[in-house]
C-alpha cells in the first residue's frame, strides 16, 4: 500500500491534541518495556550490504554506506530498512547518531538527502526534471563529517520498510518505539564495534516526541545492566511534545510577526484559553481560530518569509496527463520501474520542495533499488511520506516528563528551533524547556558563525541546551544547513555553541 506526501505542516497532527487524554502511566510502560526487552534478546539480524556507488552519483561514493533490513515483528514478517553512513573524518570512535524523521511515515531518506543540515552526505542536483534519472552530488555540510549516522525508515511502512502481513502496519507511538528498541539491539549485535561509541538519538518535528521516549527506554535498560548502546544524550529539532503549546504558541508567534491583528489575538486569548485548538468547544473560539487558520494559510508555515509552494502529494487522478483545475501537472513518466502510480505534483522550479519531487523518480528507479538492496516484492512504490493511508495511533501523550527524567540523570540534550517556523514555533519550545525549572548556567546570548550571529542560545544545569537557528524553518537544517552543521558539530563534540 502506498500513498504520497501532504504538506509538512500536517506532520504534527496525526497524534493530535486528543492524545493528551491518553497519558502513559510510566509504571505500566516500564512493565511492558521489561517484557519487550527480554523478548528482544535474540540472535543478530544478519549483515547489511555495503554500497559503493549510487545511480545518479558520478564515480564511487567518497564515504562508507551500508544498507539493510532488520526484522522487528516475526509474526507479521515486518522489517525496518536502514542506511548507515560511517563518519568521514571522526574515526572509528566518533559519536554515533540514530536519526528519525517526523511526519506521517516519512522516509528517513529525507534526512539522508535533504533534511538534517542535509545531514547525509548526498544531495540532489536541483535542475528541472526531464524524464531522466535525477543526479546526486556530494554534500560538504554533512553531519557525517563528525558522526556515524544510522538512518532508519520507521515505523513499518515508511520508506522501504515493510510488513508482509497488513496487521504489521498497525502501530502507534509506543509500539513503533519498542520496535526501534528491538531494531537497535539486533543492529548492534551485528555491529558490536560501535557499542562503546558515544550514542545519541536525534529527530525532528513529530519524531521529536519519539526521541526522548526511546532514550528513556534505553536508559532504563542501561540502568538494569543490559548490553545496549552507550547512550550519552539526544537532540530534537522543531519538536512536537504532545502538549497543547505545540499549537497554541502559533497564535502569539503569528501576532508577533504581523500575520494576525491585535483584535484577533486578543479574541483568541480571551475565548480559547485552555481549549483544544484543533477541535474547540467554544463557538467564539472556533470562529476566531477559523479566521486565524485562514490568515496563516496565506504564508508558508514551514518558513514564513518564503512563498507558498506545491508539495509533493497524492495525485487526485492517477490517469490524468494534463494540468488539473488546481494547477497540478500529473506525470506518468517512464522510469526504471515503469509508471508511477502516485506521481507527485510538480512544484515550480526553485521551490525548496523541488528536491522532494525529484526523490520520487530517483527512489523508484530500478537501478536505485538494485544498488540499495531493496527486497523484491516488498514495496510497489516508494513515497516520501504517507497521508493517513496506514493506521497509526498517537498514544504517547506528553513527553515533557521524559525530557525531565533523562536530563536529571545526566544525559545531554540539544533542543533547537528555526526562528521562522510557524508549524512548531520557537516560543512554545522555549516555554516547555523553561517549565522544566532548571537553573541557567549560560544565559541567553548569540552564537556565531563567520563573525555573525547564527541564532541565540541558553543552557541549563540539567545539561540541556536550547538554540534558535537564524532564518531557519521547519525543519531548520533544510533552510540553513551551514548554520545547523556548525551547531551540531560543536554540540556533539562537547564544545560551546
Amino acid at each position: 500500500m502506498t500513498a504520497a506526501v501532504g504538506p509538512r505542516r500536517r506532520a504534527l497532527r496525526p497524534a493530535g491534541l486528543g492524545s493528551l487524554c491518553h497519558r502513559l502511566c510510566f509504571r505500566c510502560f516500564l512493565a511492558v518495556f521489561l517484557v519487550v526487552a527480554f523478548a528482544a534478546s535474540v540472535p543478530a539480524s544478519g549483515s547489511g550490504k555495503v554500497v559503493t556507488s549510487l545511480p545518479g552519483f558520478d564515480g564511487p561514493l567518497p564515504f562508507h554506506l551500508e544498507t539493510g533490513y532488520v526484522e522487528v515483528d516475526k509474526d507479521n514478517d515486518a522489517e525496518l530498512f536502514y542506511y548507515f553512513v560511517g563518519s568521514e573524518s571522526g574515526g572509528a570512535a566518533a559519536p554515533f547518531l540514530l536519526w528519525l524523521t517526523g511526519g506521517d511515515r516519512c522516509s528517513v531518506f529525507s534526512g539522508l538527502a535533504y533534511e538534517i543540515a542535509l545531514a547525509g552526505p548526498i544531495r540532489f542536483v536541483l535542475e528541472p526534471y526531464n524524464g531522466t534519472l535525477p543526479r546526486l552530488r556530494y554534500n560538504q555540510n554533512s553531519w557525517t563529517k563528525v558522526s556515524h549516522i544510522l538512518f532508519v525508515d520507521s515505523p513499518v511502512g515508511a520508506g522501504f520498510s515493510f510488513s508482509r502481513e497488513p496487521k504489521g502496519y498497525d502501530v502507534g507511538d509506543i509500539s513503533s518505539s519498542l520496535r526501534l528498541h528491538d531494531f537497535l539491539i539486533k543492529w548492534f549485535n551485528d555491529h558490536p564495534e560501535f557499542l562503546a561509541n558515544p550514542f545519541y538519538i536525534g529527530g525532528d518535528s513529530y519524531a521529536g516526541k519519539l526521541v526522548p521516549f526511546l532514550a528513556q527506554i534505553i536508559s532504563e535498560g542501561i540502568k538494569a545492566g543490559r548490553t545496549l548502546p552507550n547512550l550519552k544524550g539526544y537532540l530534537v529539532g522543531n519538536p512536537g511534545t504532545g502538549e497543547i503549546i505545540d499549537f497554541s504558541s502559533r497564535v502569539p508567534y503569528a501576532h508577533g510577526v504581523g500575520i494576525i491583528s491585535d483584535q484577533l489575538y486578543e479574541t483568541i486569548l480571551g475565548h480559547c484559553q485552555g481549549l483544544d485548538y484543533i477541535n474547540p468547544s467554544n463557538a467564539l473560539c472556533a470562529q476566531a481560530l477559523n479566521t486565524f487558520n485562514n490568515l496563516i494559510s496565506e504564508v508558508q508555515n514551514a518558513h514564513i518569509l518564503l512563498d507558498n509552494c506545491v508539495y509533493a502529494c497524492p495525485a487526485p487522478n492517477i490517469y490524468s496527463k494534463t494540468d488539473g483545475a488546481d494547477g497540478r501537472r500529473i506525470l506518468r513518466e517512464e522510469n526504471g520501474t515503469g509508471k508511477l502510480n502516485h506521481p507527485p505534483a510538480r512544484p515550480p522550479f526553485g521551490c525548496i520542495t523541488y528536491g522532494y519531487y525529484l526523490s520520487y523518480f530517483w527512489a523508484n528507479d530500478r537501478r536505485t533499488r538494485e544498488a540499495l538492496g531493496i527486497k523484491k516484492g516488498t514495496k510497489n512504490e516508494w513515497v516520501r511520506c504517507h497521508d493517513k493511508d496506514l493506521p497509526y495511533t498517537g498514544d504517547l501523550g506528553s513527553v515533557i516528563k521524559y525530557h525531565r527524567n533523562l536530563t536529571s540523570r545526566g544525559y545531554r540534550a540539544l533542543v533547537y528551533s528555526g526562528d521562522h517556523d510557524l508549524i512548531v514555533p520557537h516560543l512554545g519550545t522555549q516555554a516547555w524547556v523553561r517549565s522544566l525549572n532548571f537553573s541557567i548556567v549560560d544565559d541567553w546570548r548569540a552564537w556565531h558563525l563567520g563573525g555573525q550571529s547564527a541564532g541565540f542560545t541558553i543552557s541549563y544545569s540539567n545539561n540541556m541546551t536550547f538554540a534558535t537557528i537564524k532564518d531557519g524553518g521547519h525543519t531548520a537544517p533544510e533552510y540553513e544547513p551551514e548554520r545547523c552543521f556548525a551547531m551540531f558539530r560543536r554540540w556533539i563534540l562537547n564544545r560551546p555553541l
